[in-house]
């Protein structure tokens, strides 16, 4: 596994960086769960917060490509990727930059007991379950964070729980 050069401190001052992100969900035990790595105590940028696994695109990638390239990297699994359903911004104060991140629907090609995770990018993971998400974001995140609305809409979608919301 090759990764690429930058990662969420690289330098990026005024820059705009694009970010696809993974919500990897399969049935476990009758119930939809969510693969959910934790970030690195030793990350400068949300050190130690459960976060949906993905990376900066390359620039000219396409976000699919780049979406199967990082997950690849950081965890050495292959994936199926299905439908974008979520889009938010935010500033990285670490990096001085903006970043637009993509959510895409996901599921692991690879049988999930090939799991390798790089201590240097993520200490642990989880399998979520829609029921633990308060609990497993309160004390890093909230639940107005954007990518734990993010999570949240994922389960409604995938539980045909949501409706269509025009702000």
């Amino acid at each position: 596994m090759t990764k690429t050069s930058h990662d969420s401190e690289t330098p990026a001052h005024k820059q705009q960086v694009i970010t696809a992100c993974a919500f990897i969900y399969q049935k476990i035990d009758g119930e939809n769960k969510l693969f959910l790595p934790k970030r690195a105590k030793t990350k400068g940028f949300l050190p130690d917060v459960f976060e949906l696994p993905g990376g900066h695109i390359d620039f000219g990638e396409d976000l699919i490509i780049g979406l199967k390239r990082e997950i690849r990297e950081e965890f050495g699994m292959k994936i199926s990727v299905g439908d974008p359903f979520a889009a938010f911004t935010y500033v990285n104060e670490i990096k001085g930059s903006h970043s637009i991140e993509v959510v895409f629907f996901c599921k692991f090609v690879t049988p999930i007991d090939g799991i390798k995770l790089n201590p240097e990018d993520h200490s642990e993971y989880i399998w979520l379950s829609e029921q633990d998400i308060e609990k497993t974001f309160s004390s890093k995140k909230d639940l107005n964070d954007p990518e734990v609305k993010a999570i949240v809409k994922g389960f409604e979608l995938l539980n045909g729980e949501t409706l269509i919301i025009f702000d």
